[in-house]
C-alpha cells in the first residue's frame, strides 16, 4: 500500500525524533528473512529497549538528517532495517549480532556511534560494550580495591603482633 505524503512526514518524523536521541544506530539488510524471524528480531529489540524500523531508504535519509546519524546516508540502499539503541550504546549492536547468530540472512551493513561511521565487522566490539549497570559495577570494583587493601593491611598489623607475641609464648614455655 502506498504511503500518502502525511504519513510519510509522520514516518520521517518520528525516526527523526529517535535518531535525535539514540546513542547508536545499525542498519541490518533483512533479505530472505521470514516474517516470523522478522517478529522475533522485533520482540528481542523490544525487551532491549532498542527502536526497531523498516522504513523506505529516502525517508530513512530526510529522518536522519542533521542528527549524529548523517554519516550513514550514502549507505542506506537496499531492504535495511534500521535499530537505534536509546537506552546504552550496545544495545542495538547487541541485538543484531545475536541474531545474525541464528539467522545468517540478516547481513549488518552501517554501524554508527557518536557520528562516526564503523565498519560492519566492528559489530561486535560495540556489542561487547558494558551496559551502564556493568560499567558503573566495574569502576565501584575498581573504586574498592584500594579501600579493601588498606583494611587488609591494617587489619594484618595486630595479626602480625599476636603471632608474635604467641611466638615468644610458646618458645618461653618450651624453655
Amino acid at each position: 500500500m502506498a504511503l500518502n505524503i502525511e504519513a510519510k512526514k509522520a514516518i520521517v518524523a518520528e525516526v527523526s525524533e529517535v535518531a535525535a536521541t539514540a546513542l547508536s544506530a545499525v542498519a541490518a539488510e533483512y533479505r530472505g528473512l521470514t516474517v516470523g524471524q522478522m517478529t522475533e528480531l522485533r520482540v528481542k529489540s523490544r525487551e532491549a529497549g532498542v527502536y526497531l524500523r523498516v522504513i523506505k531508504n529516502s525517508l530513512a535519509r530526510r529522518a536522519i538528517e542533521g542528527t549524529d546519524f548523517e554519516c550513514m546516508q550514502e549507505g542506506l540502499t537496499g531492504p535495511l532495517v534500521l535499530a537505534f539503541s536509546q537506552e546504552d550504546p550496545g544495545a542495538a549492536a547487541r541485538v543484531i549480532s545475536d541474531f545474525t547468530k541464528e539467522n545468517e540472512k540478516l547481513v549488518v551493513r552501517l554501524v554508527s556511534v557518536g557520528g562516526k561511521m564503523l565498519d560492519a565487522g566492528e559489530i561486535g566490539r560495540l556489542a561487547k560494550m558494558p551496559t551502564k549497570d556493568q560499567a558503573i559495577s566495574m569502576l565501584m570494583s575498581c573504586m574498592l580495591q584500594p579501600v579493601e587493601k588498606l583494611a587488609r593491611t591494617l587489619n594484618e598489623i595486630p595479626t602480625k603482633v599476636t603471632r608474635c607475641v604467641a611466638a615468644v609464648r610458646d618458645q618461653k614455655q618450651s624453655a
